[in-house]
């Protein structure tokens, strides 16, 4: 048997250690619970050898939907006392304890993945899901959108929990009247690779303020302390609403609506082009000034669908620098941290999202290379929650759900062109 197919063994293998029974945990200890985009990209991972359960997957994602239509980033399935901030600290609105923030809504696209591979199966699951992800949708457009962005109220809701892009808008924030709080990651992974003290205490302290206003999108959306236009988010939703659009038409559904989002949110794209760094970077609604960051985040506008060659010559550029798949952020920047959660670290994720892109614009020789070293991250240094992108060494988490995911759904063929660099 090849190494190649060994390695698939074992991603099916960390796919099972982690199922719950009709959700997966991205891996024990460190993340313990439901969360919202891990659980796409597990269901992605699982259809892969296992359409019934895939489905399952998303059906208990959305069983959490608030009202408004929020699925919120964290689901409380259980009790477990070793992950912080629990539920009893967000005090969560919807029929499942939760979080009171969401993340990138990737659902869309991966259903739509999942239900190619095997139409007959999926017809009964997508028709059930359909609705539901549309409201999820309306919910972004009415609550986390303005003047033409896709806004960010936490920077755990852009699943780049401790990027850069942050810094100067956490800045801005007193975090005084933080509760004392002890927090649990560092117990389970090295600190140096984790948020440091003063970001934690304004996440915190975000989520008090949610807390406080139990979580009315319309007070967070006039009033939140923190407002910022994600380029991931804002890409990921461009993408989901072209991928659920294309549901539309076949479930012979009313598209009309997400046809004026489309064109909306493709408006509203140049606006996250910063001259300054000549590429797409975050926004500060609140003090009006871009983050100044070049980060992977920039280069998912191929996967929105935005065939924007001004990228390509940053992508060259930082491709050469890197042996492990593209870096959360610039290696030339003095904020890159190799090792630092979403600081510079490459993660399967986001690397097989910007691969998407790259294949479907016809840029098949800079998709393969990125395919090709993120193979060789994960044949090299196994399942981690990212990696080192000069080095390869693994990060975070071990044995992780979406890594393995990543493996079984993209990573595990090569490709063509230049393989390695």
């Amino acid at each position: 048997m090849s190494l190649q197919n060994d390695i698939s063994l074992d991603a099916r293998k960390i796919l099972l250690i982690n199922d719950k029974g009709n959700y997966t945990i991205p891996t024990n200890g460190l993340y313990p619970f439901q969360w919202n985009w891990d659980s796409a990209f597990a269901a992605y991972g699982f259809a892969q050898f296992d359409i019934p359960r895939a489905w399952k997957e998303l059906e208990t994602l959305f069983s959490a939907q608030w009202i408004n239509g929020m699925v919120p980033h964290i689901i409380y399935h259980q009790v477990d006392d070793s992950y912080f901030p629990g539920p009893n600290i967000w005090k969560g609105i919807g029929p499942i304890p939760s979080s009171g923030i969401t993340q990138p809504p990737v659902v869309a696209s991966l259903m739509k993945k999942i239900w190619e591979l095997d139409t007959d199966y999926g017809n009964d699951q997508i028709r059930l899901l359909f609705p539901k992800v549309l409201k999820w949708h309306r919910w972004f457009m009415q609550w986390r959108f303005q003047e033409g962005l896709v806004f960010i109220n936490h920077p755990w809701e852009a699943g780049r929990d401790n990027a850069p892009d942050w810094d100067s808008a956490l800045a801005a924030i007193n975090p005084t009247g933080v509760a004392p709080y002890k927090r649990r990651d560092t117990e389970h992974v090295n600190p140096v690779m984790r948020p440091t003290k003063s970001d934690y205490d304004r996440y915190i302290w975000l989520v008090q303020q949610g807390r406080e206003c139990k979580w009315n999108a319309d007070w967070l959306r006039k009033n939140s302390s923190f407002k910022v236009a994600d380029p991931a988010m804002h890409f990921i939703l461009l993408r989901a609403n072209r991928d659920l659009r294309l549901i539309g038409i076949n479930l012979e559904e009313d598209i009309s609506e997400i046809d004026s989002w489309i064109a909306s949110l493709e408006k509203g794209a140049s606006k996250l082009w910063n001259t300054s760094i000549s590429s797409y970077d975050s926004f500060d609604l609140l003090n009006f000034n871009f983050a100044g960051s070049i980060s992977s985040a920039s280069f998912m506008c191929w996967y929105a669908g935005l065939y924007d060659k001004r990228m390509l010559t940053h992508y060259d550029r930082i491709m050469k620098k890197v042996k492990y798949g593209m870096p959360s952020y610039d290696p030339e920047s003095k904020r890159f941290d190799r090792k630092r959660y979403w600081r510079g670290p490459s993660w399967a994720i986001m690397n097989m999202l910007i691969g998407f892109g790259l294949e479907e614009v016809g840029e098949l020789k800079r998709a393969s290379l990125l395919k090709a070293q993120t193979n060789r991250a994960i044949s090299e240094n196994g399942f981690a929650e990212y990696f080192d992108p000069i080095d390869g060494s693994p990060a975070g988490g071990n044995t992780f759900t979406w890594t393995a995911a990543v493996w079984l759904g993209w990573a595990k063929t090569m490709g063509g062109a230049n393989g390695f660099n």
